[in-house]
Formats: structure tokens, C-alpha cells, sequence
């Protein structure tokens, strides 16, 4: 990123350096800020003194590092309650947790990534929970990897053409297998995932619509040894027609699938 002049620049600095937050540890210095960001120290320092000033940071001075503040945690939740997307799909999502006692989740694309925006935990005794709204990226896990099937083409090759950061042994990183995935996604209208992103877990996702396009998925998520090809056959039919349900509910239209391939987790 390089460091643009004028109005638009400006604010798409900070607005770089509040979504750093939500990616990395808790807090931050203003030398990693700099680092991750390519900007300079004094440029870095400014914006989070003009944060601070209203709330959206938080200064630590034992550690001289920054953290988000409570008027970003206030920002955050208006974002929640009033999500279109989150609203539609929580009744689908208890619904399912019901029928597969999995935790149920509904995720939506933000710019690099995507963010859990709810869940509804699972029945079992060993079950799953996800991070509310930290960003993940889109290549490793079954919710990511559903919205980056349907995202925009010169996306799709953006983020194939950079680096697959490996989040466990098991993360996509071969940019020519996952292109090859990405079809067979699209083509079966949904994903699933074995310790892509966390190494214990597993997942199964489809993608939800609105009118412009995607905006998110649904997952049935849960412990590796449970989410096994058996339980994904036997969950991606009711998890694809939930999608389709908060599609229709947000007034979007699911895209037309090629001839179906046989439902599991690589095929």
C-alpha cells in the first residue's frame, strides 16, 4: 500500500488502520501498524492520535501499544443488530442446529475477507464456537471458500495471484487446486473443510445472496472427528436449501448450478 494524497487517500489510510485491528493480536504499536500498513511512523502516529481523540482506540501506556475502544466495540454492535443479513438468517440457523446439533453459523464478506456476524452453538457436550467479528481470510475455511467461489473473477484471481497464508497444514495453498475446488464449489453449491483454518474443526457452507450479489454463508460447523464425508453428504442438501431460504428471505436469487457432482467433501 502506498501512501496516496488527497481526501480519499487520507481516509482510506484510516480506515486500513481500524481493520487492522481486527485481524492480529488485541493490541498494537505504531511501529507494526507502519510495518503491516507501509506507511510511515509519523502518518501511523496521527491517525491513532485522531482515533483515540474519538473513542474508536484505546492507548496503553504500560505497554505503549494500541487497542480498539469502546466507541468501535458501540460501532460494532449497532452493525450487528441492525444486520439485514443476520436478522433473515437466524431462524434458519436455530433450525438446522436443531436438526444436525452442530454449531450453526451465518458469516459475511467485508473487504479482505469475511466476518462471523452470529452463531448458534451446538447440543453437544464437545461442540464449537467461532469469534464474532474478527476477519478471516477466504481461502481457508468452508464459509470463505464458498464466498470466494462466487466472488467477481478479477477477485478471485487477485487473491490467487498473492499469498495463501497457511493458517494450519491443512490450509489451501496451492492456488492451481484451489481454482480447481473453486469450480467444483459452484458446481455443487457448497464447501466443506477439514482443519483448514483451525486444525481440530470442520465445516460445511453455502452461499447466501442478496440483490446485489453475495453478501455471505451459512456453515454447520463442529469437531474434526465428528464433520466426517458421511456427515457432510448428509448435511449439504438441508444446508444449501437454508442458504436459499435467507437468500430468498433477503430477496436475492442463488445462482443456477452446472450437472450436479456426487455430494462429499473433495468430489
Amino acid at each position: 500500500m502506498t501512501e496516496a494524497t488527497g481526501g480519499t487517500g487520507a481516509t482510506e489510510r484510516v480506515a486500513d488502520v481500524l481493520l487492522l485491528f481486527t485481524d492480529g493480536p488485541p493490541t498494537l504499536g505504531v511501529s507494526r501498524v507502519s510495518r503491516e500498513l507501509g506507511l510511515s511512523k509519523a502518518v501511523v502516529h496521527r491517525i491513532l492520535q485522531s482515533l483515540t481523540g474519538r473513542g474508536l482506540i484505546a492507548y496503553d501506556p504500560a505497554s505503549r501499544e494500541y487497542r480498539l475502544g469502546p466507541a468501535a466495540a458501540a460501532l460494532g454492535s449497532r452493525a450487528l443488530r441492525d444486520s439485514d443479513l443476520r436478522t433473515s438468517a437466524l431462524p434458519f440457523l436455530a433450525e438446522l442446529r436443531d436438526r444436525f446439533h452442530e454449531t450453526v453459523t451465518i458469516s459475511a464478506k467485508v473487504h479482505g475477507g469475511r466476518v462471523y456476524l452470529d452463531q448458534v452453538v451446538g447440543t453437544h457436550e464437545i461442540t464449537m464456537s467461532v469469534e464474532l467479528g474478527r476477519r478471516f481470510p477466504l481461502h481457508a475455511g468452508s464459509s470463505g471458500k464458498c464466498m470466494l467461489a462466487h466472488s467477481a473473477p478479477d477477485e478471485i484471481e487477485r487473491l490467487l495471484d498473492g499469498e495463501l497464508a497457511a493458517l494450519t497444514p491443512s490450509t489451501p495453498t496451492d492456488p492451481v487446486a484451489l481454482r480447481a475446488e473453486l469450480d467444483r464449489i459452484r458446481e455443487r453449491g457448497y464447501s466443506a473443510s477439514a482443519g483448514e483454518r483451525q486444525g481440530d474443526a470442520g465445516s460445511v457452507a453455502a452461499p447466501v445472496f442478496g440483490p446485489g450479489g453475495l453478501v455471505g454463508a451459512v456453515s454447520v460447523c463442529g469437531p474434526r472427528f465428528r464433520v466426517t464425508d458421511e456427515f457432510v453428504a448428509a448435511t449439504a442438501p438441508e444446508l444449501i436449501e437454508t442458504a436459499e431460504r435467507v437468500t430468498a428471505r433477503l430477496g436475492g436469487t442463488t445462482p443456477a448450478r452446472a450437472l450436479p457432482t456426487p455430494i462429499g467433501r473433495t468430489s
